[in-house]
Parts: C-alpha cells; sequence; structure tokens
C-alpha cells in the first residue's frame, strides 16, 4: 500500500475533483441553461427539462448530505467510545458536545483528547475550527467522505 502523506490542519479536507467541481458545475450549468431556456421559451418541454435537472441537482446534494450524516453518526459512536475510555469524567457529559465539536475532537490523538474535551465542556473551545488548530498530535482520518 502506498505510504499516505502526514494528515493536519492545513491538509484535512478532502475533495474529490470529480464530484466536487465536476458534478456539481455540471449540475448548476444544466440548472441555469435550463431556467434560461424556459425563461425565453415557457412549454411542456422546457418546463420537465427544469424539472429534471432540479432532480438531478437534488440528487447529487442528497447524495452528499446522507453520506455526511452517517458518517457524524459514525463520529458520535467513535468519540463516545473513545471518551468513555479516555476521559469518563468528560463522558459523563456526552451530550453537550456539538457535534462539530466532536468531529474537531475525533483529529485530537488519545494523549490530548481529555484535556480538549475538558476544555469544550469549559467553554474554552466551542468551535471545531479552534479546537482543530489546538491538536498537536493528529491521529488521522483517511477514510473520511
Amino acid at each position: 500500500m502506498a505510504q499516505r502523506s502526514q494528515q493536519n490542519f492545513g491538509n484535512h479536507a478532502r475533495y474529490v475533483p470529480l464530484y466536487h467541481f465536476g458534478l456539481l458545475a455540471i449540475a448548476l450549468l444544466s440548472l441555469g441553461l435550463a431556467v434560461k431556456r424556459i425563461a425565453s421559451h415557457f412549454s411542456a418541454d422546457t418546463l420537465l427539462e427544469v424539472l429534471l435537472v432540479v432532480a438531478l441537482v437534488l440528487v447529487a446534494y442528497f447524495a452528499r448530505s446522507f453520506a455526511l450524516t452517517v458518517q457524524d453518526r459514525v463520529i458520535r459512536l467513535e468519540m463516545r467510545l473513545r471518551l468513555q475510555t479516555l476521559a469518563p469524567e468528560s463522558a459523563t457529559r456526552f451530550d453537550e458536545f456539538t457535534i462539530a465539536q466532536l468531529t474537531a475532537l475525533r483529529f485530537a490523538g488519545d494523549a490530548e483528547l481529555p484535556a480538549l474535551a475538558q476544555q469544550v465542556i469549559e467553554g474554552k473551545r466551542t468551535k471545531g475550527v479552534d479546537i482543530k488548530k489546538q491538536i498537536r498530535n493528529w491521529k488521522p482520518d483517511h477514510l473520511r467522505v
């Protein structure tokens, strides 16, 4: 297996070029052209074209949205287990964490997690980006959607 690059705050975002820039660009361009066509020449055919393009845009959106929702649920479960093991005092207040906070904490190494979780509970770190910036020992996740 090829060696993956070291993951950190600066490079952890994942883009799939054909999805993020190809599919979405084509879908939005098609939607724009279909709306322009229906505005200049309304007919049953142009209406159907707009509806089909809207349906394709919605499929592209929901395919991503549903996958991210499942990923968030898995991260919640993973973090519940990690906190129970590594920071039992924070685990008792698990429901106080937002999904954005849990997602950010997910990247913290085992040694850093208890202290960062305590900072979140105390309100010292509330935003995911602030939590991620505090992480020194980055726990990579190369399987994100």
